[in-house]
Parts: C-alpha cells; structure tokens; sequence
C-alpha cells in the first residue's frame, strides 16, 4: 500500500466541514487546471457523461489521480451518468409557438416533411393524454392531448420558441423503471475499468431504479457507491425509500426547479438534508450556486447567501458545475466557495435541527454518540475513527459534530470516498492495532496538532475487520 498523503497546512481545528466538488469540462482539462483547483480546495471532480469522450475521461481521470498525489490528499472521482434525459431532435432554424397551438411530436422525425417536431427519444411509449410536458428547459409548457401511431399531440399553454436539442422534461410520466439507457449501460462498463469512486445516477423514479443500478454495477464489479441526483418529481415524491436505498443524495435544483414547483425547491433540499443525517447519507446541493462567476470574477449577494444556507443547514458538500466546466473563472470560484465555507462555519449563527435518529439505535450507532458526546464534554480537539468500510466515519459525520472527525483506513477507495462527506479528513495507513494511535503521532510531528491536545479515537480490537469498531479512548498529546 502506497501512502501518498502529505500533513494539512493548517492547525485541526481551521479544516474547512463542508466540502466542494467541481466539475472538469473545456475551461479545466489540463493537469495544471486540475491541479489548482485541487490546491483551491477541491475535495471531488465531477465527470460528466454527457459531454465527452471516454479517451477524454481517461486523462482526466489520470490528471485527478496525479494531482492528488502531488497536493497529497484524497480525491473523490464522481461518474455522472446522462440518464434519460430527453431531448428534441435536430431541425434547422427556430420554431415559433403561440398559446392555443397544436404541436406534435415524433421519435427521429424529419420536421421539414413531417411537421412533427422530432426527438431524441420514444415519448410516445410512455406519455399518457392529460400529462404535462415542458420543453426548452421548462420554458414552454405544454398539456398531452392524445397519442396515436407513435406520435405525441399536444398543446401549448405558453408563447415561446424551440431550438433543436433542447431539454423535455415530463414530472407526470412514469417511465417504469426504465431510467438506465443503453447509453448509461456502456458508460457503467468503461467505468468499471476505470479508477471511480462513485456512480451519480440520473433521473431516478423510486427505489427500484436504484436496486437495478447496483445489480448492473455488482455485476461489473464495481466497488463505487451510488449517488441519487433527485431532479424528478416522482423521486420527491418516493423520497423516503429512496433515500434509505441509496449510497449518497444529490439536490439536482435545475431540472428539480422545472419538474416540481421552483418555490417547493428550498424546502425539498432541506428535507432531503435532514434525510441525510438521519440516515446517515451524505448529501450534495448542485446547480446555479455560484452561476453567476461562469462570466464574472464575483459572485452575487444571493449566491454567497445560498451557500452559505448550505453549509448552515448541514450539507456536505456543495457543487460547481458550468462555474468550474465552461466558466472564464473556475479557480476563483473555489476558492470564493471555501472562503464562504470558512467564514460561515466559523460564524455559524445556527444550528439546523431534523428529527432524531432514536428509533435507528444500533451498537455503531451508540459508540458514535458516546464518542462525540465525550469529545464535547473533555473539549477534545479532534475525533480520530479507524474505519475498514467507512461506516463508523459516515455515522460519525452524519451526526454533525462540531469539531472535525479524522479518519484512518488501509483502503485507498475508502479514503477516496470519504473525501467528500462533512467534517471528515480522510487518511489511508496499513491496517494496525496502533493505527489511530501512529496518525496522531504523526500529525502531532507535523504541528496539525500540538502538544497538550486532547483526542478521543474509536477503533477496534480486530483492525480491518468491517463492523469491529468496539473502543474508545481519550488521549493527551505530548
């Protein structure tokens, strides 16, 4: 086992809680770009499968894994599926609508023969009369009227025009489970061959879908965990078994805003939040957070408050998207996001509270508390948990201490993962009865901590055995 860490820059207790992922796009795909955005406070890069091609993604992908090991942290790589997002096909020019219009819709149709406006997808498959349908990203709404011999009637509720390959998006049709497209399916089995630590899957209905993306992933061997992207009206509404199925929790705001009400947006994020903690799923808040600095070097007033909502609410991470991708300033974005994580967790003027996670008692469970609780009580610095599988550091963090959790694993993917959740600083060390003991010691030497500092460490009797964690103890520094 190689360890390529290097000892943080600053004292245990300035480490940032919440964390930030940005994503790899034309303004980034150089090693140098990907290596100051890591040193700005990256903590996981987004691929995204939409755009792209897999020999593209292999050098990002190798970019990552070398500029985190020179910066010397761990770096989460998210696989952000494409999903069924459904699109309009090509035409020339624009289309003109007007309310009151009759507008009719075809799989691959030629408009200029037809006058059936073509799409990237079978609608008619799946839409059912009296449904809505929005097109151009929510801009035009429209209303089912009937379905007949492949092809969509419908009509127009609202003035507007159509551009080829703009987004649909349809929050009363159910597609059945049939959320994985052949597409998704091809990029899983590059992925599989690939150094990835989580699989963000896209447009999720219910539960199901996610059982029938684990059984593709297990049956690619796959060790990545999954992140849910709720963008859909039927996942808001399915939100309970699915947070409870899934590995991680995405707030996609942008087709979310179109799908569901755009007011009903805030609160779904802060449920889905507190879902987070109480389940112990760790949860990011995308989309349009710092929008504005993809053209200016300053975010706006709004921007800052809504990450700064972010971080005060308890999210663990919070994600850059165009601002980092296509934008003329991807490093000042994060380094603007960090400086708000820093200001508000250090002037953190509330604490959110969410319902209890009483009636989830588990032996895990009950040490955590006791550990946090003891951290609090003898003013601890720091926690230090040992973890095989992460799950006592998940649990730890989704109970939002306040002070910052280390922990120790022999497992680089481990290590990688958690490099996203809150609060967590992650270190990958040989599997040891003295592990918790021997990465104190050597952030003591490197003044991450200090002499006369107090830790509590969690840690087992069986080191690298799953579920083993049984021990807690204090330590003084000398």
């Amino acid at each position: 086992m190689e360890i390529t860490q290097k000892a943080p820059n600053v004292p245990v207790g300035k480490f940032k809680r919440t964390k930030i992922i940005a994503t790899l796009g034309p303004s980034t795909s150089t090693y140098e770009a990907v290596l100051e955005l890591i040193t700005a406070g990256v903590n996981g890069v987004r691929l995204n499968f939409s755009h792209g091609t897999n020999e593209e993604r292999t050098q990002q992908i190798a970019w990552i894994r070398k500029a985190a090991k020179e910066y010397g942290k761990p770096v989460a790589i998210i696989q952000d599926l494409q999903g069924p997002k459904i699109r309009l096909g090509d035409f020339e020019g624009i289309i003109n609508v007007s309310t009151g219009q009759s507008l009719t819709f075809e799989y691959e149709a030629d408009y200029e023969r037809s006058g059936h406006i073509p799409t990237q997808y079978d609608l008619s498959k799946k839409v059912k009369r009296g449904e809505t349908l929005y097109l151009y990203d929510g801009k035009i709404k429209t209303t089912i009227t009937s379905v007949s011999e492949g092809v969509v009637h419908a009509h127009a509720e609202n003035d507007g025009i159509l551009v080829k390959r703009k987004g649909i998006n349809l929050p009363d049709t159910d597609f059945g489970g049939d959320t994985i497209t052949d597409k998704d399916r091809e990029d899983l089995a590059y992925g599989s061959t690939q150094d990835i630590d989580y699989v963000a899957q896209s447009f999720v209905q219910s539960a199901v879908d996610i059982r029938n993306m684990r059984r593709l992933m297990k049956g690619l061997g796959m060790q990545a965990k999954i992140i849910t992207k709720f963008e859909t009206k039927a996942a808001v509404e399915n939100i309970d078994e699915i947070v409870e199925e899934t590995d991680l929790i995405m707030i996609a705001r942008g087709d979310l805003a179109v799908e569901a009400p755009a007011e009903s947006v805030p609160i779904v994020q802060r449920k889905l939040i507190g879902l987070g903690m109480r389940y112990g799923k760790p949860t990011i808040v995308a989309t349009q957070m710092l929008f504005s600095m993809t053209e200016t070097p300053e975010p706006t007033r709004a921007e800052v408050s809504d990450v700064a909502t972010a971080v005060i609410v308890g999210a663990d991470c919070v994600m850059l998207s165009d601002e980092t991708a296509v934008g003329k300033y991807p490093v000042e974005a994060v380094e603007t996001m960090k400086r708000i994580i820093l200001y508000t967790q250090n002037n953190l003027p509330l604490k959110a509270v969410f319902p209890s996670n009483d009636d989830l008692v588990s032996r895990q469970f009950a040490i955590c508390t006791s550990v946090i609780e003891l951290a609090s009580a003898t003013g601890a610095k720091a926690i230090v948990a040992e973890t095989k599988s992460g799950s006592t550091a998940l649990q730890l963090a989704s109970m939002r201490p306040d002070r910052p959790v280390i922990a120790v694993t022999s497992d680089r993917r481990v290590a990688q993962q958690l490099a996203i959740v809150y609060g967590l600083k992650s270190y990958v060390r040989p599997d040891d009865k003295m592990q918790a003991t021997k990465l104190t010691n050597w952030l003591r030497q490197n003044r991450v901590l200090k002499a006369g500092d107090m830790v509590v460490t969690a840690s087992g009797h069986h080191p690298g055995v799953v579920g083993a964690t049984d021990t807690i103890k204090v330590r003084v520094l000398e």
